[in-house]
Parts: C-alpha cells; structure tokens; sequence
C-alpha cells in the first residue's frame, strides 16, 4: 500500500465545502424521511447514495475512468460482509439486547468478515487491502 498523503488528505477547499454540504443534505433528508416512513427510508438507504455522490465528485474532480471503476468495484466487495449486520443487529435488538452492545456485537462481527472476505479474494489475487 502507498504511503498516505495526510497533508492532502487534510486540506480543505471551499470545493470541500460544497462536497460536505450537499452530502449532509442528502442524509439529513432521509434520516427526515425515517420520521414518517422506516420502509422509505431504508429503501432510500440501500440506494448507495454515498458511493454515487463519491464517484460524482471524483469524475468532478477529473480522476480518470480507471480510478472510478475501481471504486465501483472495491465498493462492491465491501459491501458483500456488512450484509449480514442487518440480519443480526434487528434480530439482537429483538431478542431483548441493548442497542449499543448489539451494535458494538455487530461491528465485532462486520470486522471478522471483512476480514474473512480479504482472505477469501486474496486467494484469487485480489485483496482489497493491498499485497
């Protein structure tokens, strides 16, 4: 993995801004929406908003195609381990458990899967997280 570009990382630009902004409205929005409808709310949830604005701004930004598709594709084997935490973490919360260590239970889980997921991709050469 390349070293980590902090000092870009954590500069700011009034296009930042704009980014953040926009982004905020859109969750703010739908966590609006859950106060009226759950279902809506999560149907709109599973729409990968975040992952549709990020590859918005990156063609913005002018990053090239290559860059984008992957992203696209790194999203999408992400994404196959945090499925299961919306099986278990409604089925704790059920079961009588407390939301904080059913959520914390849930990302214990989440972890072991990524982790699982690396291991499995990387025996067909394709580690999310680099060699």
């Amino acid at each position: 993995m390349k070293e980590v570009p902090w000092s870009d990382i954590l500069s700011f630009t009034s296009k930042d801004l704009v980014k953040v902004l926009v982004t905020a409205v859109v969750i703010v929005l739908v966590t609006k929406i859950q106060l009226f409808s759950d279902r809506l709310s999560a149907l709109l949830i599973a729409l990968p908003f975040t992952s549709l604005i990020a590859m918005v701004w990156m063609d913005a930004e002018k990053q090239p195609a290559a860059r984008i598709a992957g992203h696209a594709e790194g999203t999408f084997w992400f994404v196959l381990p945090t499925l299961p935490m919306f099986l278990i973490l409604p089925w704790l919360l059920r079961k009588g458990w407390e939301f904080w260590p059913a959520l914390g239970l849930n990302c214990a889980i989440t972890i072991g899967l990524f982790w699982a997921m690396e291991m499995i991709l990387r025996q067909f050469g394709m580690g999310l997280m680099g060699k």
